[in-house]
């Protein structure tokens, strides 16, 4: 008979919770579920007699025989592979369990070096906004204080680590793949326009003229969600970045077989040596750190058109404005 442990990622209304503890048991339990089940890793969770509790969906569908309540075997994880377990044991209530990882020779080491560099950014991202708000509010208990003021600009800040955070999961999702990129074509210039519209009076307040231009045929390979995205972060870079006196021009051509979304500023532009990594996360130049902004914009730009098959380029250079082109080339 096969022996059933208690299943921390099992859905939480099987779970006995007690009344007062119900909605975050919930939350956790399903956070947890997901955790594992949404993982892009093999990933199992083996009670202590090396029988399986979860699994993700990756390594039901590659690994035969992963199903609960089975027990796992050395055979059963590295047959046919050079995949190599990693185990991190761990006790919840008195019952012993284990994270069981499976990866490629270096995989591991490498993904732990992504984790902490990612983290650490993060960290350091939310720092910055976090610290502001404190201040906020400890200035808003001082004699003769304004407290209005203080209490606008605090929520300023909570508004700036909201937008960091969807900005993570976002990506996240991107990566993942589980945020649907590409279905179908969409023509684009009337979302240019609807970003832009929409963008007005926020580019009005930074001195950022915005303007649109293109081919009125012009179809992009994305779904009409996915353009609004790399379009508001186009401008959204613009408005933080360009500088007042400067104007965006967002436009849309045909350039042989290819189509391109451009976003081209004549702005303060950046330095050559900077254009190169534009792209990476958390990435700024020296006068983009002193400015407000999740540092994930143009990242998010690249993860979006790269998942559609397209490629990003930056020109441009100090003094010179920024041009970000998209680049989708013609489906064969």
């Amino acid at each position: 008979m096969v022996k059933r442990s208690w299943n921390p990622f099992r859905r939480a209304e099987e779970q006995p919770v007690s009344p007062v503890a119900d909605d975050m048991l919930r939350l956790d339990a399903e956070r947890g579920r997901r955790l594992v089940e949404e993982s892009r890793e093999f990933v199992l969770v083996l009670d202590e007699d090396e029988r399986v509790v979860a699994a993700s969906r990756r390594a039901r569908q590659a690994l035969e025989g992963i199903v609960e309540g089975a027990r796992v075997t050395e055979e059963m994880l590295v047959s046919g592979s050079d995949r190599v377990p990693f185990r991190v044991p761990y006790e919840v209530d008195g019952r012993r369990e284990t994270l069981l990882y499976l990866g490629d020779p270096g995989e591991l080491a490498a993904y732990e070096e992504l984790r902490a560099g990612f983290t650490a950014a993060v960290s350091h991202e939310l720092r910055t906004p976090l610290a502001r708000l404190l201040a906020h509010l400890e200035n808003a208990q001082l004699p003769d204080a304004d407290v209005a003021d203080l209490l606008d600009s605090a929520r300023g800040e909570v508004a700036e680590i909201g937008e960091l955070i969807d900005d993570v999961l976002f990506l996240s999702e991107l990566e993942s793949g589980r945020a649907l990129v590409g279905l179908g074509s969409t023509v684009a210039l009337p979302i240019l326009r609807e970003v832009v519209e929409g963008s007005t009076d926020k580019a009005a307040r930074a001195g950022v003229r915005l303007a649109v231009a293109g081919e009125e045929d012009v179809e992009l390979p994305l779904r009409p969600r996915m353009i609004r995205v790399v379009v508001t972060n186009l401008v959204d870079n613009a408005i933080r970045y360009a500088g007042a006196g400067a104007t965006l021009t967002l436009s849309v051509a045909h350039e042989g077989g290819d189509a391109v979304l451009a976003g081209s500023d004549d702005g303060i532009g950046v330095a050559e040596a900077d254009l190169a990594r534009l792209f990476e996360r958390f990435y700024r130049t020296d006068r983009a750190r002193a400015s407000r902004g999740t540092g994930l914009g143009l990242a998010i730009v690249k993860h979006v058109v790269n998942a559609a098959g397209g490629r990003v380029e930056a020109e441009g250079g100090r003094g010179a404005g920024l041009t970000v082109r998209c680049v989708f080339p013609a489906s064969p």
